[in-house]
């Protein structure tokens, strides 16, 4: 059987590409990125579009938004109707659009984060600001295609006299590409437009003068300096830094409370507050007592701090750095050109691009002014030839049998004059009609040629469209309600080190290690240390007093510091975690020392081999759980000694029994090394090491007593010296 179609061999991945391409293409163009013309996707055109046919501006009723939504989907956008009914809702609301496009009446969400009434419920119809994007839109201001069925048109773009790409913003994500417009001022849009209009070759650092910055619908404060902001408006690519706007209120005894009263933009209040709580309940808020929303129809989030004292800078800084009330909100002028193709532009080229449509459009209403002004004139010189002899017109209409024909041929009329005799009414035939035709001639007469001396003269042409902007800028400008700038700037904040007090409630603990190493911390610092448990074949090592504030150093066989945080330790219940779940300790490496980190705190460190040096612990402090390297051992020793330096001197044994004492200046201060020879040994290795104040002398356990050598001279020396043997009756183990 023969197949009934035309089948043709084609590889797969050919096949697989073109259709994707495809796909990709009409992702970009026809859906996710904005006409630089409009800034407008197409199912916004659209929507605006149906809502104009639907008579819905301003001054007349609602209509439900199922009603436009049905007109959309059914003449213009052939894709499901929540789609079309989310992208009605975004432009209604007046915390997402800096300027909304469609007035909506019902419930349209809120900055928590609800989601609006279904569309049967809701009404709409157009703003102010919509309308003057529809502007001209009769006009032959602009191109119409055919909808998908061919059963209508549809505009390409809109005529657009307000800069709606960068005043309102916008975001989408295509194939391969993105964008993402914060939105803008139009006052300050307006006049960077005139300025440019008048200054072809205005620099980006002038045009930002204009254009501070971004202006969201919620307000908050810009932290980002003005270079940062040139930059992003220099690439079309960069990031403003947006905080929250908050105040102190004071209240009786002199306590205070943190209020904030705007939040970034395109933050969920609730989920920010949700936040807030969770981090006030783990206990990273330690100068946070309590978070309170009393907002209405104005933000009002009250922080009450933990006590009087608490700073409020540093408190906010904390939750700055851990919550959303400050967020970086991202610049990708990303958009398709007047051609249609998807390119990055600069804020010059974005503003630059505006008036070049804002011209083509322009001149296109002008010249479809002049045709019908054209058309008018000649339908009044008709009425005027007819007024003249209106006695013989009467005749030939009353007695001719065609009677256009011979008014053509007696008066020399054109056919749409002839046309317009025949379809006067008789009421027109009054004499003061005919001082109305004569001035409405002369009134017309003079539009045109003022409209001929524009089209004739560029500057002139410039000059109007700069009148239009003007005229959008006392509509839309500062100085009205909308138009008002809500975004402020504030200096970048220089960047701080918050302490983790800040972030950690202050707590006492005591850290437990084993010799096995399994950690943990038991609440409160324990007096009595001898009834802790242990797993079977485990024993005590290390056991000391910390807060949970405290960062742990932990130094390894490997010569490696580790650090950990104390709050993160598992609690005292139980017999604790391995310590090495918590840093990547190597395989059979072991802990050396552990204890709470001191700032500008000196260490001795030492191998085996019996070498070593100092090392202050700010140097020593890790970043990632692999630790950082601060001591190297040679090959065959191991890394065995960390003491703190409290003395003048350090004492040092060996296997050999020799103890050598000399002053800690002699071991030079090092950040990380092999480090330098402490005691020569001709066979055996270092045993233990200590410091010491040579005026109080050195002390040794002896069973139960302590002995203490105050007469320390036979062993003082000079550091990598042998030493001598030690005092009579020295531990055997060869252990301070």
């Amino acid at each position: 059987m023969k197949p009934t179609q035309d089948i043709r061999p084609t590889n797969f991945a050919d096949a697989l590409g073109e259709r994707y391409l495809s796909y990709a293409l009409s992702t970009i163009t026809s859906r996710s990125l904005p006409d630089i013309r409009d800034g407008l996707k197409p199912v916004q055109r659209r929507i605006l579009y149906a809502m104009l046919q639907l008579k819905l501006d301003p001054k007349s009723g609602y209509k439900k938004c199922a009603r436009v939504v049905g007109d959309v989907i059914g003449k213009y956008h052939p894709h499901g109707d929540q789609s079309v009914y989310d992208a009605l809702v975004r432009m209604a609301q007046d915390f997402a659009a800096r300027y909304p496009l469609v007035d909506g009446q019902g419930n349209f969400g809120n900055i928590d984060g609800d989601n609006a009434a279904a569309m049967r419920y809701t009404e709409s119809r157009l703003t102010d600001v919509a309308l003057a994007l529809l502007e001209g839109i009769s006009e032959n201001a602009i191109d119409f295609r055919e909808t998908y069925d061919g059963s209508e048109d549809e505009p390409i773009v809109l005529p657009a006299s307000f800069p709606n790409l960068l005043a309102n913003g916008t975001t989408g994500i295509a194939v391969g590409m993105a964008t993402s417009i914060p939105p803008h001022n139009v006052d300050e849009l307006c006049q960077a437009l005139l300025y440019l209009i008048k200054t072809p070759n205005a620099s980006i650092e002038k045009l930002v003068e204009f254009v501070e910055g971004p202006d969201f619908p919620t307000g908050g404060v810009i932290v980002d300096g003005k270079d940062t902001i040139i930059k992003a408006y220099k690439t079309g690519r960069g990031s403003f830094r947006v905080r929250a706007k908050w105040d102190v209120e004071k209240q009786k005894n002199g306590l205070y409370e943190i209020v904030i009263t705007e939040i970034p933009y395109q933050i969920q209040k609730s989920k920010l507050i949700e936040r807030i709580a969770e981090l006030l309940a783990a206990k990273k808020l330690a100068l946070l007592h309590d978070v309170r929303d009393e907002s209405t129809m104005d933000v009002r989030i009250v922080l009450e701090p933990k006590s009087r004292t608490v700073d409020p800078d540093l408190l906010m800084q904390s939750l700055f750095q851990q919550c959303d009330l400050e967020v970086k909100v991202s610049l990708n002028l990303n958009v398709l050109d007047g051609s249609g193709i998807p390119r990055v532009m600069n804020l010059k080229e974005a503003l630059q691009s505006f008036l070049d449509h804002r011209y083509v459009v322009f001149e296109r209403r002008s010249r479809n002014r002049l045709a019908h002004i054209d058309h008018r004139l000649e339908v009044l010189e008709g009425y005027l030839i007819a007024y003249l002899n209106l006695d013989e017109v009467i005749r030939i209409i009353r007695e001719e049998d065609d009677p256009k024909a011979d008014l053509m041929r007696v008066f020399k009329l054109t056919d749409v004059q002839a046309e317009s005799i025949l379809n006067m009414r008789l009421r027109s035939l009054r004499k003061l009609e005919e001082f109305e035709i004569k001035s409405e001639h002369a009134k017309l007469s003079d539009e045109k040629a003022m409209l001929l001396s524009i089209l004739s003269d560029e500057d002139k042409r410039w000059n109007a469209i700069a009148d239009e902007i003007r005229d959008i800028r006392a509509r839309f400008g500062k100085k009205t309600p909308l138009g008002a700038r809500r975004t402020a700037f504030a200096e970048a904040p220089v960047a701080e080190v918050i302490p983790l007090s800040a972030f950690i409630e202050k707590e006492p603990i005591t850290v437990i290690c084993s010799a096995q190493g399994w950690i943990r911390a038991a609440k409160g610092h324990l007096k009595e240390t001898d009834d802790i448990k242990y797993k079977d074949g485990d024993s005590a090592r290390f056991i000391f007093h910390a807060m949970t504030t405290d960062r742990l150093l932990m130094f390894a066989t490997d010569g490696r510091f580790y650090t950990l945080s104390a709050d993160k330790l598992p609690g005292g219940r139980g017999f604790g975690e391995p310590v090495r779940l918590m840093c990547t300790l190597g395989e059979g490496e072991d802990i050396v020392a552990l204890m709470p980190y001191e700032a500008e705190k000196v260490l001795v460190v030492a191998t085996d081999e019996g070498r070593g040096f100092r090392v202050n612990t700010d140097e020593v402090i890790a970043q990632t759980r692999s630790g950082k390297n601060v001591l190297t051992p040679s090959t065959g020793f191991k890394a065995t000694h960390c003491v703190p330096v409290e003395g003048d001197s350090i004492a040092v044994v060996g296997e050999n029994r020799k103890l050598l004492i000399f002053p800690v200046d002699e071991l030079p201060l090092m950040s990380r090394g092999k480090g330098v020879r402490i005691q020569k040994y001709k066979d055996g290795r270092m045993s233990d090491l200590i410091t010491l104040r040579m005026a109080e002398g050195l002390s040794w356990q002896m069973g139960t007593r302590t002995r203490t050598e105050t007469d320390l001279a036979p062993w003082a020396g000079n550091r990598a010296g042998s030493g001598r043997l030690a005092p009579t009756g020295f531990p055997r183990d060869h252990k301070f």
